[in-house]
């Protein structure tokens, strides 16, 4: 229904940005990390999910689109409603979450508010399954995607893109973000942030 918000910020509270677009003011439930971008009486742009049920209509708002496809992959795991959702993007950036999901790191999952042990497993659980069915990368020491780098561990690339892939990204952007970067000399989340770094640019 909506795809973005894009006005004036009325009002913050925790979880919560309000923006003012001509006249009408959209609240939208949101993440710490949106809004540490975000400054009450500037321009605002917030990425919209509308979350609908049978007692309420809510609307979501995020900084980044790779923030809304996170949440949006989040809340398709079983047991894992927005409020969840919400507090596990509030405990850490999109990428280090990501990075957490794909390494099978509970630990990074559990210092959300709420969040517990069982929860967290089934969210590595279920998003790394939907990775594995055709978003991850296998080339095994192949020279990548032209750049004439051999000899990389496979899982290190194929972490990297599927952690990638889980922001959003399609895997044309991955290949393109992926050239160039010293992947066999860096660790996997100096990867992602450098890969991260060159599609923000472009």
């Amino acid at each position: 229904m909506f795809y973005y918000l894009s006005g004036t910020v009325a009002h913050i509270e925790p979880y919560l940005a309000v923006i003012d677009c001509g006249g009408v003011g959209y609240a939208c439930r949101t993440t710490s990390y949106t809004l540490s971008a975000l400054k009450q009486g500037d321009k605002g742009k917030l990425f919209t999910h509308l979350n609908v049920r049978e007692d309420a209509m809510e609307l979501y708002g995020f900084a980044t689109q790779e923030e809304l496809n996170l949440f949006q992959q989040l809340i398709s795991v079983s047991g894992v409603g927005p409020k969840a959702a919400l507090s596990i993007l509030s405990a850490s950036t999109p990428a280090n979450l990501a990075l957490s999901i794909i390494t099978g790191d509970e630990k990074a999952l559990t210092c959300a508010q709420g969040v517990g042990k069982k929860i967290a497993q089934r969210v590595i659980l279920e998003l790394k399954d939907k990775l594995a069915k055709g978003q991850t990368l296998s080339v095994g020491g192949e020279s990548y995607g032209g750049s004439g780098i051999t000899v990389i561990p496979e899982n290190k690339l194929s972490e990297a893109s599927a952690a990638l892939a889980v922001l959003g990204y399609s895997q044309g952007e991955i290949n393109i973000a992926l050239k160039g970067i010293e992947l066999d000399s860096l660790t996997l989340e100096e990867i992602i942030k450098q890969a991260l770094k060159k599609m923000m640019k472009s």
